[in-house]
């Protein structure tokens, strides 16, 4: 008979200890370590086949057909489609609409067979009711209220469907474990044995993970090590709109990203998001530039405003929201050598509108135009667009997909499209309507703008 014995494993990050302590060796997190029951090791049985290696000649490719999900947004976000077998892991903050965006896709699913949904916070008719406001109709669709993995899994064997979703992983827990549902023990054995079938069937499975204060999915490296595919659903649940985007994908480009809108018939993609986001931009007000950012493989504008004020303290302050501090921090230096701006005793505020986070360097141009445009009081001309790199000397570098963002700068009217000169000369054709003006160095930039 196997011998039970007692472990304390970290919540946080899933380290194991023979003994309880206050704070995690590998973390640091305190107060973080629950006693969880395990079996011990017993005789190991023979297998019953011994696998081989095979040569990459003789395996068959697994690129199986992909289906639609209902949304193309989505489809493109996945990299062409729902892939059987693949599984999916959605995090978000709780209200922000990941259970709304699952029944939605789930019921476009069950009109061509049966799907199953399981939920171990709502019940059944809870699902119904939010089914019959979103207005889906699907005889194929199917609810379980269960927490239970045995369950589950028995439920999903008989019922043999399409794609499964589980909503959410931290409330499923499995009886093989001693330790309380949403612990880092269950996550990682209920999410290892879900990807098992998932892989074993060729069952698509969505995961729904809950985000914690930090702003992580619960549970951070456990879950995402062993999913395919992580989908980050961002935005502010008293806002209608919000931003889905996969932060890693085994099977399609990483960093894509979405723009949704929240109605009361439920999520609706955004068909032109780069108009979306300038719609109510001001016009002749200083500070306010428009960046052509690259997210995966779709061009978005943006628009980023700031501001500069005269410090009440000795220390200037830097401010930003949608961009990294320490990057804001580096390119005012440059601005201040490159443009001869006296920044040092302002305080400075930046702000992407939308609410958008980018991680884009093609950004940095615009930026420090922004801030030059506000540190002037000289507004930038409306019909003027911007992306490259700044670096440290104050060069202007070039950026990725050039052409898709011309491109996408011309669509939504833009006239001039400030740029470094390697960008301008891999543009092969540029559009009619759009002057490129390359720039070598952010002084040259910023007198073409300001003077």
């Amino acid at each position: 008979m196997a011998k039970l014995k007692s472990v304390f494993v970290c919540q946080s990050c899933g380290h194991r200890s023979p003994k309880w302590l206050g704070r995690c060796t590998e973390c640091g997190a305190w107060d973080t370590f629950t006693e969880e029951t395990q079996h011990g090791k017993g005789s190991a049985a023979a297998p019953a086949s011994v696998p081989r290696a095979v040569a990459l000649g003789e395996v068959p490719s697994d690129d199986g057909p992909r289906f639609g999900s209902g949304m193309a947004d989505l489809d493109r976000i996945l990299g062409g489609g729902i892939l059987p077998g693949g599984v999916v892991l959605v995090g978000g903050d709780p209200g922000v609409g990941k259970s709304t965006l699952l029944l939605q896709v789930f019921g476009h699913l069950g009109n061509g067979g049966p799907v199953l949904y399981a939920s171990g916070e709502e019940s059944a008719a809870q699902i119904a009711s939010r089914a019959g406001r979103l207005g889906i109709r699907s005889e194929g669709l199917h609810l379980l209220s269960e927490t239970s993995l045995e369950a589950l899994l028995s439920d999903a064997e008989r019922l043999n469907p399409g794609a499964l979703a589980v909503d959410s992983i931290q409330t499923t827990a499995t009886a093989g474990l001693d330790a309380a549902p949403g612990s880092i023990s269950q996550l990682r054995e209920c999410a290892v044995r879900l990807t098992e079938v998932a892989k074993r069937t060729s069952l698509p499975v969505f995961l729904v993970g809950h985000i914690t204060k930090e702003g992580l999915i619960a549970g951070p490296k456990a879950l995402e090590h062993i999913v395919d595919t992580v989908l980050t659903f961002e935005g502010d649940r008293y806002r209608h709109l919000r931003i889905l985007r996969a932060t890693k994908n085994r099977f399609g480009a990483t960093h894509e990203m979405a723009l949704l809108e929240m109605t009361a018939r439920g999520l609706r993609p955004i068909e032109n998001p780069s108009a979306a986001l300038l719609a109510d931009r001001p016009r002749g007000e200083p500070g306010s530039v428009i960046a052509v950012a690259l997210q995966g493989t779709r061009p978005f504008l943006f628009e980023i405003q700031s501001l500069t004020s005269p410090s009440a303290f000795g220390m200037a302050k830097r401010m930003s929201v949608g961009l990294d501090r320490n990057r804001v921090q580096l390119l005012t230096a440059v601005l201040e050598r490159a443009a001869a701006l006296t920044l040092g005793d302002r305080d400075l505020f930046v702000n992407v509108v939308g609410g958008v986070e980018i991680e884009d360097t093609g950004l940095d141009l615009p930026l420090c135009l922004g801030i030059a445009s506000a540190f002037r009081g000289i507004a930038c001309p409306p019909d003027v667009a911007a992306f490259g790199e700044v670096g440290l000397a104050g060069e202007i570098r070039g950026v990725g997909n050039p052409e898709r963002r011309a491109a996408e700068a011309a669509a939504l009217g833009f006239a001039r499209l400030i740029l470094s000169g390697s960008d301008a000369s891999r543009i092969e054709s540029p559009p009619p309507n759009l002057s490129l003006e390359p720039v070598s160095t952010l002084r040259r930039a910023v007198q073409i703008l300001f003077g």
